[in-house]
């Protein structure tokens, strides 16, 4: 959660740039300020659904966390909050079913950036966070943009592969590949490998960002924070960085393009594959200090979460082996 707000932080002032813009005005952004935005935002109103529900949240649950706690979406940083969310709150609010609320929703990363709660409650289990985020990230994308549900899922998937204890990127990455829908999810799969493939045969960070920006017909889209976009270069910079935080969320923010949501993404895959020594200390200070919200219980109760949940499931494996077993 902390490599996330971090992320969210450090890309928030490149954010709609180019990486030639951000050169010019910034040299290198290399530290961050700020708690973050939406991004952070909307990963503790899930974090919250989430736990209210022993980790089962649907978009039901999610939805009436929308509601239960308005003021968090529209407060202070209603102006960092895209279209998407304003509009489903509000259709939620006024007349819509949460089934039924993401009807004409423009695409955009707004369930991707704030899955990493399912994630970590579905710690180990990657195929069970991709299906659990396919039906939350519902909340805000369906039909003609549930590209953007594979983006969700796929960002779930890696954060959940990421805990486990002999993960590594190769199979953080494979269990993102192996979690989407194959057949519905094609594009994304497709835009996925080709940004990995770029980040395998670029000789450093700078090659990787030119050819891609030299690419942009192929790689970007014209509303920059479609999924279709962002994964695929979350998860390259993430492979590139070698899963290292710091590198992770410096290179998002040095990107450019929606580059909070992109290292707000980077950060969380990280921060679970490297845990919380593989942070900067300085970094965890500040982010403890620059948010409202406490990170160590917030972890700890999503903790107990996860827990709860895996004994739920246990104690159903037991009950379905009694009865399949002899008498």
């Amino acid at each position: 959660m902390i490599g996330g707000l971090i992320g969210d932080a450090i890309g928030t002032p490149t954010e709609g740039m180019s990486y030639l813009e951000i050169e010019e005005k910034f040299g290198w952004v290399a530290d961050f300020d700020g708690d973050g935005t939406d991004d952070t935002i909307m990963k503790y109103l899930l974090a919250e659904a989430l736990i209210r529900t022993d980790g089962y949240a649907s978009y039901d649950d999610w939805a009436q966390v929308w509601l239960d706690n308005w003021d968090e979406i529209f407060g202070d940083k209603v102006g960092k909050f895209f279209q998407s969310v304003l509009h489903t709150a509000a259709k939620l609010r006024e007349h819509s079913i949460p089934r039924m609320a993401a009807l004409g929703n423009m695409p955009s990363s707004s369930s991707a950036m704030c899955i990493a709660p399912v994630g970590i409650v579905n710690a180990c289990n990657p195929r069970q966070a991709a299906e659990q985020a396919y039906n939350l990230a519902s909340l805000i994308h369906i039909h003609d943009v549930s590209f953007c549900q594979d983006g969700a899922a796929a960002i779930a998937a890696a954060i959940a592969s990421a805990f486990t204890p002999a993960s590594t990127i190769d199979s953080i990455i494979n269990a993102v590949l192996n979690a989407l829908v194959p057949v519905s999810g094609q594009e994304m799969l497709s835009l996925i490998t080709k940004a990995l493939a770029i980040a395998n045969q670029a000789t450093n960070y700078e090659d990787f960002r030119r050819i891609i920006y030299a690419d942009e017909a192929r790689f970007f889209r014209r509303i920059m924070c479609d999924s279709r976009e962002t994964i695929p270069i979350t998860l390259a910079l993430f492979r590139l960085a070698d899963g290292d935080v710091e590198k992770t969320v410096t290179y998002a923010a040095n990107f450019g393009r929606d580059a909070d949501t992109i290292a707000t993404m980077g950060g969380a895959i990280a921060g679970a594959y490297q845990g919380i020594n593989g942070i900067r200390s300085d970094w965890i200070e500040k982010a403890r200090q620059v948010t409202g919200v406490d990170q160590d219980d917030l972890a700890e109760r999503l903790i107990l979460t996860s827990q709860a949940k895996f004994d739920s499931q246990q104690l159903a494996r037991q009950d379905y082996l009694t009865i399949l077993s002899p008498r």
